[in-house]
């Protein structure tokens, strides 16, 4: 009754919603949120609290500020705040509206927290999906964790902590939605502290690097102020923004942007007495934070793919089944993953219903090969045997195209069968033969419909959507390049090659075949000396950049659209070990790497999943080749 009171009070006062639902999109007003800020562990007074909602006006837009003016007496031009009381509490009262397909973060901007007033200390912490009438919302904690948290995950979205959003898309806005997820399998909003592990999965969640970076933002934040060398410092430091930033929450957003930038530099802006314990204690290579996902039938993780919902889909060949690790962070697949009758499974693509098309390479079973179609929650929709003839034969390399067909690349016969979506054979008893196929290893659809096939032995086959070839008798060829193993398709309808061999690099060719790449890419580790050193796989980011994981090394390189190295040196590591294969960004900008390495005394087998350093894109990849917005952002 008290609650049914105080709603009619709001409306008659505040002209509020009426709280009333509308399908799954709920629109409410009158939930009180109450926390606390910090600096470590000291109170923060006077700061300002902001209740801001992620943008749906287009990336690059402002966030939008929820609270009413004249329910707190403060506003400025970055909205309507409350203060922060001596021992750092505040409470946002309930008046604002949201709908549920709303996500809402606390921003605190200024404050002291000993030393003085600090206009440079900024902090964040994510509330997630606007609560609803009646909910209550537990205290938040916001604190430097937080805001390494809410700064990685939202970094996809965030150009800095007063502009964060998306397109408004339906799958811009699963992207975001996730992202919030992420940030609070970084840190605690309850406690503010870094987690170890998430309690889904068990999967290990880098707290060590997450308390180092708190600390480098707590050297500024329990300053003097912006004129302090502490401060000064961490501004100057950062890069991945197109100005500096001039508050410590959007420093951070930067660092996500560019975790490998003036490492050494960052880490030594730590105070003596470091409130987050504990961390690194030596420089890292780079500042990328990988959650580390192991069991789940992960007994040797092969290839991998996203779907819509921003669930990974991970092929493991030791285990012959499918593991479906959730956006969450949780396996959907139970302990040993979705047994389908795989045989040495190869290939995966999602298609745009969910539906998981694997690859049954198979090479030396009765047949040699199959398709096996799982549905979205992992039961067996191709038969017994899978979806065989057409010439499938070790299938290595497999895609969707708009039409739901799925074109298959056969690494022994080298063919390309075609299949409709009930697996009926498209492309003739022996598949599409020609224009340079030739041990085919990868294969990818264009927006034209047209296929793209990289050849283990020489070269780069395209082929019509009809199946005829359009890449000569010998296939696209480029300077220093001996063999495909992987392929991507950007924005541009430019394709994307990585070639491991002796003289590892990455070539880009235009739609017409054109190398555009000079002699190919081969910075940042990809050359790195050894046979192999480039990675056997490839993926395009929403922002056209390509991500090669070092299949000889431990890390995951970079490169821009034009083919600058943009992840340092040494290529992001986070959470990674041995070996890495296979790669996949998700919609909320994760870099997503399955590792697999067998050592005398250790065995590497693990999904790493490197939060918000990449740009998020549109999944699955049959999606972008529907609507024409393959590599971009959703």
């Amino acid at each position: 009754m008290r609650l049914l009171l105080g709603f009619f009070f709001c409306l008659m006062l505040w002209g509020c919603s009426s709280g009333t639902t509308g399908g799954n999109n709920y629109q409410v007003t009158g939930v009180a949120i109450s926390g606390k800020l910090l600096d470590g562990t000291l109170p923060v007074v006077g700061a300002h609290v902001y209740l801001l909602a992620v943008g749906a006006a287009g990336y690059g837009s402002a966030s939008v500020s929820l609270l009413d003016s004249s329910s707190t007496g403060h506003s400025d031009t970055a909205g309507t705040y409350v203060l922060t009381a001596q021992d750092g509490s505040f409470t946002l009262p309930g008046y604002y509206t949201c709908t549920s397909a709303t996500d809402l973060y606390l921003y605190a901007s200024g404050g002291n927290s000993g030393l003085g007033e600090n206009s440079a200390a900024g902090q964040m912490a994510t509330l997630g999906a606007c609560p609803a009438l009646g909910t209550t919302v537990a205290p938040i904690v916001i604190d430097e964790a937080t805001t390494v948290a809410a700064a990685f995950a939202l970094a996809g979205f965030a150009t800095d902590a007063l502009h964060i959003s998306s397109s408004g898309t339906p799958l811009a806005m699963i992207g975001v939605a996730n992202a919030f997820t992420n940030a609070s399998n970084l840190a605690s909003t309850t406690t503010g502290l870094a987690l170890t592990a998430l309690a889904s999965s068990g999967a290990t969640v880098p707290q060590g690097t997450i308390d180092t970076l708190a600390n480098i933002l707590a050297s500024c934040i329990h300053s003097s102020g912006p004129g302090s060398e502490q401060c000064l410092n961490l501004f100057a430091d950062v890069q991945g923004g197109s100005t500096p930033p001039v508050d410590t929450a959007t420093a951070m957003i930067d660092i996500a942007h560019s975790p490998a930038a003036n490492v050494p530099a960052l880490y030594a802006l730590q105070a003596f007495a470091d409130p987050f314990v504990p961390f690194l204690t030596s420089v890292p290579s780079e500042f990328s934070l990988g959650i580390v996902f192991t069991g789940g039938g992960l007994n040797s993780p092969t290839s991998m793919a996203v779907d819509g919902a921003g669930n990974v889909w991970v092929v493991d060949e030791e285990n012959s089944a499918v593991t479906e690790i959730s956006s969450a962070g949780a396996f959907l697949s139970g302990a040993n993953g979705y047994p389908a009758g795989l045989v040495a499974p190869g290939p995966i693509a999602i298609d745009t219903e969910g539906n998981a098309w694997i690859g049954n390479y198979a090479a030396y079973a009765p047949g040699g090969g199959s398709v096996v179609e799982l549905s979205s929650s992992g039961s067996v929709l191709s038969g017994a045997n899978g979806y065989a003839g057409g010439g499938i034969r070790s299938p290595n390399g497999l895609a969707l195209d708009a039409a739901n067909h799925i074109w298959v690349a056969n690494f022994f016969t080298s063919t390309v069968t075609e299949l409709s979506s009930t697996g009926q054979v498209l492309s003739g008893p022996s598949g599409f033969v020609g224009g340079g196929l030739n041990e085919p290893s990868f294969l990818a659809i264009d927006a034209s419909g047209n296929a793209w096939v990289a050849n283990n032995s020489f070269g780069i086959t395209e082929f019509s959507n009809s199946g005829a070839a359009l890449s000569g008798t010998t296939g696209y060829t480029a300077p220093g390049f001996y063999g495909g193993s992987a392929l991507a398709v950007d924005s541009h309808g430019d394709i994307w090659v990585t070639d491991p061999g002796g003289n590892a690099q990455v070539s880009k060719l235009s739609p017409a075949g054109v190398v555009l790449s000079g002699s190919g890419y081969t910075g940042g580790g990809i050359n790195n000396g050894t046979s192999y050193g480039g990675g056997y796989t490839i993926a395009i980011d929403g922002a056209g950049n390509a991500w090669i994981p070092l299949s000889q090394g431990t890390s995951v390189v970079e490169l821009s659209n034009s083919g600058s190295v943009m992840s340092g040196t040494m290529g992001y590591g986070g959470g990674l070990e041995q070996a890495p294969l296979a790669i996949a960004i998700d919609g909320s900008g994760d870099v997503w790497v399955s590792s697999e390495q067998y050592e005398r005394n250790t065995d590497y087998f693990r999904v790493t999943e490197m939060i918000g350093i990449a740009t998020p894109v549109v999944t699955p990849l049959q999606a972008g080749v529907k609507d024409n917005s393959i590599g971009s952002r959703p």
